[in-house]
């Protein structure tokens, strides 16, 4: 009797912990459904021809997500919005054409600045004149507001209706202090975009960024690229919202003839590196203008869901944007279609792939695993952002956000890098698992540069959700380092954001972007039946706003 019991007994527990939730697919579960044939086929359909550049407010814009939308059903995802697998983000298409010079007028004598040569300027408003009429010029040192560095460019100083003049990343950068703020790694402070903001916070009319190379990561070119284009930005007509009237950029050497006439010379950019700095009027008045066309229209994220079976209201999201440039300036050959297949039809279809590989798993995933493919990335992060200011989910009951752009064309890597290094537990997660693939988590190689703060995953860190952002390796199984470091210095030459970067399935070895979204996956199926929730670590930027989102205030 004893012996017929004991089987019964464990059969019986055995069904009682798979009904509680206790059964754990095997480590290997899934990860075979990502595969190289599959993810071709996405990429090639979504970066073809056809689909004209995948621009928003395009008929690319109606075709891909239309396309992404039967994908997410054929794999079996529920609706990810209510009973839509849409998200409007309602957008506004600015056009401006800046006045061709900047009069300046000071003490020392008056004088011209030349639009595109010495600055760049554009607006983020929607008015049909932006218009600087002898408005004081303040330096603001770095323009930075950062309490847990214990720093405040803006203390004692009255921006307010004028225009601030800063410098580009942060004061750790330039000085070579590595006690002040991260040293050389730039934080969310150093980021241009983060000036703008915090320049409109103050009551700023304009802000002026002073350019330099090595600090912007970029020479001017990069930035004389906005001269007098379009550009998108969410539609804030129906809420509250604060954005200088002008912003933009100025040359080093434009901005040492504005210091000169205000009777100063570099060595004052040099002191706004020490701490306790105060920003000082220039005592200097400029003029220009600005002409605004603007179109709204309304754009989509494609969001779909596969819920939890045991915590259905906790989040684990993935991203990549679904967006590229559309059809513009012809390249040599007279391609004018920029078709984005690495950029970002790649992650695109990851997408797909990680949700084929979820909905395989059985037992069902036990939280619920999101899929956001996000619109307007290339014009701003704003798919994203609108997703963050208006959550579909409650953004302390998401776990995670995983974000991907661009994935490898190339063959397996040894590597994997982290871009934002020591920012979440996911890193550490992600670690564990490409240690047990045989693989090694490596880190961006130039963290002053930023990139942590320049694809979708910043907008779910800014509400202070953790976010795990990689990028494609270069230590090429067999090849090595320098080899792979080649191919991508050869595609940022040759392709990207270029007609060139197109789908051929006669190069595209996809095996490394295989590894990686196995990689990707197996760090969402260990979060998915977790109880954990990853933290932050300490000294990120994006703690504090978490624990106040946790604790519900």
């Amino acid at each position: 009797m004893r012996q017929s019991f004991l089987p019964v007994s464990l059969a019986a527990m055995t069904l009682m912990a798979t009904a509680c939730g206790e059964h754990k697919p095997a480590a290997d579960d899934g990860v075979n459904v990502i595969n190289a044939d599959s993810l071709g086929k996405h990429i090639g359909v979504l970066a073809s021809d056809a689909f004209l550049g995948r621009k928003p407010f395009s008929e690319g814009e109606t075709k891909t997500i239309n396309y992404l939308k039967e994908q997410f059903i054929a794999a079996g995802l529920e609706p990810g919005n209510s009973d839509s697998y849409f998200q409007d983000v309602p957008m506004v298409k600015i056009s401006t054409v800046a006045a061709p010079a900047m009069q300046v007028q000071s003490a020392k004598g008056n004088f011209t600045l030349k639009g595109f040569d010495d600055y760049v300027i554009w607006t983020d408003k929607a008015d049909s004149l932006i218009s600087l009429k002898n408005d004081e010029i303040v330096f603001a040192g770095y323009g930075v507001i950062a309490p847990e560095y214990n720093w405040n460019d803006y203390a004692g100083l009255d921006v307010k209706g004028k225009v601030v003049l800063v410098l580009v990343n942060d004061p750790g950068y330039n000085s070579g202090d590595t006690t002040l703020f991260k040293g050389k790694t730039m934080t969310y402070y150093g980021r241009w975009t983060y000036k703008f903001e915090e320049a409109a916070r103050q009551g700023a009319k304009g802000c002026l960024i002073v350019h330099n190379t090595n600090a912007a990561s970029y020479p001017f070119a990069v930035v004389q690229n906005n001269w007098n284009g379009s550009r998108l930005h969410l539609d804030n007509r129906n809420k509250p919202h604060q954005d200088c009237d002008m912003i933009g950029w100025i040359s080093g050497p434009a901005a040492n003839k504005l210091l000169a006439a205000a009777g100063h010379d570099s060595t004052l950019l040099a002191k706004a590196d020490q701490r306790g700095f105060k920003g000082v009027p220039l005592n200097v008045k400029i003029s220009t203008s600005i002409q605004v066309k603007s179109e709204y229209n309304l754009s989509h994220n494609v969001i779909g869901k596969i819920t939890g079976s045991k915590h259905p209201d906790q989040y684990i999201i993935y991203t990549a944007h679904w967006d590229h440039l559309g059809i513009g300036k012809p390249d040599e050959k007279g391609d004018s279609i920029y078709n984005g297949a690495a950029d970002n039809a790649s992650a695109t279809a990851g997408l797909l792939e990680l949700a084929r590989a979820f909905k395989s798993l059985n037992p069902k995933p036990e939280r619920t695993i999101v899929f956001l493919s996000v619109t307007a990335e290339e014009q701003g992060l704003w798919g994203s952002a609108y997703y963050a200011q208006n959550p579909v989910y409650p953004v302390a009951k998401t776990v995670a956000n995983i974000n991907m752009d661009m994935l490898s064309t190339h063959d397996r890597t040894k590597d994997i890098v982290v871009v934002g290094r020591g920012q979440s537990d996911l890193e550490d997660l992600l670690e564990e698992e490409a240690a047990k693939a045989g693989r090694y988590v490596a880190y961006e190689p130039h963290p002053e540069a930023g990139y942590y703060y320049r694809s979708d995953h910043f907008n779910f860190a800014k509400v202070g959700i953790p976010a795990l952002y990689t990028e494609t390796g270069i230590d090429i199984v067999g090849k090595g380092k320098e080899y792979g470091k080649k191919l991508d210095e050869e595609f940022q030459e040759k392709h990207y954001h270029r007609p060139s970067d197109e789908y051929n399935p006669a190069t595209y070895m996809l095996t490394g972007a295989v590894d990686d979204l196995q990689l990707m996956f197996r760090v969402g199926k260990r979060l998915t039946f977790d109880e954990k929730m990853p933290q932050w670590k300490a000294g990120s930027e994006f703690k504090a706003i978490r624990e106040k989102s946790l604790s519900g205030n």
